[in-house]
């Protein structure tokens, strides 16, 4: 029989505990996880504001894959795209190229992504009056400014400048689209808009009006003179910013 010392014995049990193998932390579920690293858990413990982008989206996923757990495979779509701003611009069949990235899951991220853009919508409220530049750019900014190709539309506006309603007039590519100011005016006339404000989004996110912006709007300024229907603006998203081609001076 061996007899191991006091020290032998104690040099072994720290041994046993500071021994490490990477073969534990690869492809662990998240079911291996402590409760506090599982985004549900963590959730339900500190709120979701304490999540991460990745653990966040690893509840819309709900699962992983052999070779990604939930949380991986978000941090993966996240680095791909580079980051959640740029995500969310991206329609479902762009997601699948994430392996673990399923039709199912994919749909259920673009229907998540299109509820957060209507939320910051709807906190406007049913009635919503554009008087402002501003006012413009926090009703239409959530549905242009994640666009990947240039959206033309135009609002109707009553004689108290509420929004009635408004059509997109054209949709073209990265850089441009095409826009005929009869088309628009028609538009006004068919919705019986007492004024109309334009609007079009730059996905370069460069805000500034090109000439070709500014020739435009200075014909349909000229057509809603001639038709008794005001061009109130033309609005351009820019990602997060816009710019008034009103208040640069362009209406002057």
């Amino acid at each position: 029989m061996v007899i191991l010392s006091k020290k032998s014995m104690i040099t072994m049990i720290n041994e046993k505990h500071e021994s490490f193998s990477a073969d534990d932390f690869l492809n662990r579920s998240v079911k291996d996880m402590r409760p506090d690293e599982q985004p549900r858990e963590k959730l339900m413990r500190y709120g979701a504001g304490s999540l991460s982008d990745a653990e966040l989206l690893a509840i819309l996923l709900r699962t992983g894959t052999k070779k990604l757990n939930v949380i991986e495979a978000s941090r993966a779509l996240l680095d791909h795209f580079g980051g959640l701003h740029s995500l969310i611009k991206r329609q479902w069949k762009e997601l699948g190229v994430i392996p673990g990235i399923a039709k199912v899951k994919a749909i259920t991220l673009e229907a998540a992504f299109e509820l957060a853009r209507r939320l910051q919508v709807a906190e406007l409220g049913e009635e919503v009056q554009i008087t402002s530049p501003e006012a413009a750019s926090a009703y239409f900014g959530p549905k242009l400014r994640h666009l990947t190709k240039e959206v033309f539309i135009v609002a109707f506006l009553n004689n108290k400048k509420v929004l009635t309603g408004f059509q997109q007039i054209s949709s073209g590519g990265s850089n441009a689209t095409i826009v005929e100011p009869a088309e628009v005016m028609r538009q006004a006339i068919l919705n019986q808009a007492n004024s109309i404000i334009v609007l079009h989004n730059h996905p370069s996110g460069n805000e500034r009006a090109s000439t070709a912006d500014i020739q435009l709007t200075k014909r349909l300024i000229e057509s809603g003179k001639l038709l008794g229907v005001p061009l109130d603006d033309h609005i351009i998203i820019a990602g997060y910013n816009f710019v008034s081609l009103r208040s640069d001076g362009v209406f002057n």
